[in-house]
């Protein structure tokens, strides 16, 4: 009998003004699967939706069932924006999203510096690119909590997506976050929220940076045209192999951009 995760199907409340609903599709890039966050303020008859997830109708039926104000992706990558359109048809709400592939409803773009005034809240969207190039993070200052996507998870580490991800992006963006300052509640993407966005973002910073120059001491060893898998083996040697293939994305993008510098 196959074991069920506990927090699929159930909405648990993180912060006074932030609940969320775990997506069921769990995978080496996503975890136990999407948070799907839902976000209004004590006794607000609305709320605000951050990423629908999958085109799971179950899922996006127990999301709908607080009257939605509006809904905000992230990031476009399609665990967090695939079920937008089907959730804009259910909570007859837009969709407001970077990119316009994900807007619904008469969502509008989302762009750093705006200000969602919903649900009895005040949420400021952050750019914190390099994960992707449209990442985006939405701080929720009345309770001091942030948003962060892909950008921060919590467990692990961030996949820099070769299509689009940009190391020198991400750096700059998880020195934004620590900008923040102290006190401020991590509610990632995928996995649980953590405490104290600053000391988190400061180790993620500290850890990317030592890989760096393991990727840089990696092409000095093998060469300045040492492929991505090669820099893979020689650096996450100690690694799972299940985990290479993810990690052969983000190895790419470290290459981009130390060939950048040559």
């Amino acid at each position: 009998m196959a074991l069920v995760h506990p927090a699929y199907g159930r909405l648990r409340q993180v912060t006074e003004n932030a609940a969320v609903m775990l997506a069921e599709n769990p995978s080496v890039m996503s975890l136990e699967g999407t948070n799907t966050w839902i976000l209004r303020a004590p006794g607000a008859d609305e709320c605000v939706v951050v990423d629908p997830g999958p085109l799971d109708e179950a899922h996006l039926a127990r999301v709908a069932q607080v009257p939605v104000a509006a809904t905000l992706i992230s990031h476009r990558h399609f665990d967090h924006t695939e079920g937008a359109g089907r959730f804009a048809e259910l909570a007859q709400c837009p969709v407001h999203a970077s990119s316009p592939d994900h807007r619904y409803g008469g969502g509008s773009e989302l762009s750093d510096g705006d200000v969602v005034e919903a649900a009895g809240l005040r949420i400021r969207v952050l750019a914190t690119p390099g994960h992707t190039a449209d990442s985006l993070s939405f701080v929720v200052e009345d309770d001091r909590s942030v948003l962060t996507a892909d950008t921060i998870l919590g467990r692990g580490t961030t996949v820099l997506d070769d299509t689009d991800g940009d190391l020198g992006d991400y750096l700059s963006s998880l020195r934004t976050l620590i900008g923040l300052g102290q006190g401020y509640t991590v509610l990632p993407g995928h996995g649980p929220e953590l405490a104290d966005l600053e000391t988190i973002a400061r180790d993620y910073l500290a850890h990317r940076e030592q890989r760096l120059e393991q990727v840089r001491a990696a092409v000095r060893a093998l060469g300045e045209d040492a492929t991505a898998r090669r820099v893979v083996e020689h650096v996450y040697a100690d690694v799972d192999r299940s985990l290479w293939g993810a990690a052969e994305k983000s190895v790419n993008v470290q290459l981009e951009y130390l060939r950048s510098f040559a």
